[in-house]
């Protein structure tokens, strides 16, 4: 039987060959993030695999971005990534760093006023649960802003990609052209206290007119 050779293994005792052994998996650094959240400048330090809806409830105590699936099928983790829907499951906070980002807790007014949206459901008691709601306020504060005067059927696909388990959604739709239409009223006083502003604001005299009047002046009586 041939003899089992003694060649001594990689790296024991007795070798003559280099240090075989492999190096450390490079550590994936954090790094520091700045995002506008809810019209406040955030400041964080993240992994690089940390999702945006975690930075959002752990780091920035904003517990109202639910999550749910964790697959981007549900919507419930909704929230705006400079203006549109964003499933904030699937985003990851790094991709966020210079971005404005708003959640449900900046919804309604500076001074606690409900927005349009959260007064027609809770009249039209358009939640039960709730669990769904944050990520359907977001995702419809961002449609209406969009199409201000939509049909129910419009309403309908605008919600297709938020679950709601509990209401049927026959109220969720009800509450949203409830707000449409009360959003819509907003924006044409808006307008109109803007006309008559610049109508009622006193005439600037010209650049020509006030050359005209010096030019008068100087050249004296005829």
């Amino acid at each position: 039987m041939k003899p089992r050779s003694k060649r001594p293994a990689i790296g024991g005792a007795g070798s003559t060959s280099a240090d075989t052994t492999l190096p450390a998996a490079p550590a994936r650094a954090a790094r520091d993030i700045a995002v506008v959240v809810n019209g406040v400048e955030r400041r964080a330090h993240v992994i690089p695999r940390m999702l945006l809806a975690d930075l959002l409830r752990d780091e920035f105590a904003l517990a109202g971005t639910h999550l749910g699936c964790e697959h981007g099928a549900c919507g419930a983790c909704t929230v705006l990534v400079d203006g549109e829907p964003t499933r904030s499951c699937l985003v990851f906070a790094v991709q966020v760093d210079g971005s404005r980002v708003d959640t449900v807790e900046g919804l309604a007014g500076e001074d606690g006023r409900l927005h349009p949206l959260q007064e027609a459901f809770r009249t039209r008691h358009a939640l039960q649960c709730g669990f769904c709601t944050p990520g359907i306020l977001m995702t419809l504060a961002s449609y209406l802003a969009h199409a201000p005067a939509p049909s129910e059927r419009e309403v309908r696909e605008a919600l297709s990609g938020n679950l709601c388990r509990c209401t049927g959604y026959q109220n969720i739709v009800a509450a949203a052209l409830d707000a449409a239409a009360v959003l819509r009223s907003e924006r044409a006083s808006t307008a109109a206290d803007a006309a008559a502003t610049t109508a009622n604001a006193p005439e600037t005299p010209t650049k020509a007119m006030r050359g005209g009047a010096t030019a008068s002046a100087s050249s004296g009586p005829a």
